[in-house]
């Protein structure tokens, strides 16, 4: 009889540490292997989005292009749209970059590089957006001009220049815009019924040149 409790007393005990392994192997799961697929798919479409945005804007003057030709540093550098639309670069001389998207330039640069060069790799980023403009004037805390490089509401603008003074009349606010014929349009923007969801289609996207105006 004491012999059966003696055994039993050391089986019991190994047990225990057999069905703990057990448990904690079931939790345990390796790090490599765990997706976060909500997470990760909305930081892939962030990029893809960003991406698209800088694949579609337009050059023009003033704007500072990076243009990097592979295993090329003599020619690659970073170089202003002139106020003529061009771009000036070693063994090919001025080329046309206002009114291109960076793509369309690269691809440019590279049919003009082939006479020089086999197979010539060209990227071109838009460095610094200088060309497209909008400003934001009046009762904000940051009044200025700011690059227009991505889409822009009026929300987006005065989010931008740090929101309102205490006496700001946000119900009369305008946007300013000179049309292609010089006109001039005034285009009201009521911040309050905006906000409250109302009038909704006066938070319009602005364009290049547009001034927000806070009184």
């Amino acid at each position: 009889m004491k012999a059966t409790i003696k055994s039993s007393l050391f089986v019991l005990p190994a047990l225990v540490l057999l069905f703990s392994a057990a448990a904690l192997g079931a939790d345990t799961k390796d790090p490599s292997t765990t997706a976060l697929p909500t997470a990760g798919g909305q930081q892939s479409g962030a990029k893809d989005s960003a991406e698209g945005a800088a694949s579609e804007y337009t050059i023009g003057t003033e704007d500072v292009l990076a243009i990097n030709v592979w295993k090329d540093p003599e020619i690659s550098r970073v170089v202003p749209v002139r106020p003529d639309g061009m771009v000036s670069l070693p063994l090919i001389g001025d080329v046309q970059a206002k009114n291109l998207t960076p793509k369309q330039l690269q691809a440019n640069i590279a049919l003009a590089l082939r006479s020089f060069l086999a197979n010539p790799e060209v990227s071109v980023i838009v460095q610094e957006v200088r060309s497209q403009k909008f400003n934001v004037l009046g009762e904000v805390l940051k009044p200025g001009s700011y690059p227009l490089a991505t889409p822009t509401t009026v929300l987006d603008a005065l989010a931008v220049a740090g929101g309102f003074r205490d006496f700001a009349k946000v119900k009369k606010i305008y946007i300013l815009r000179v049309n292609p014929d010089g006109s001039q349009q005034k285009i009201p923007f009521n911040y309050r019924d905006v906000v409250k969801g109302k009038s909704v289609e006066q938070n319009v996207v602005l364009q290049s040149h547009d001034t927000v105006i806070v009184p």
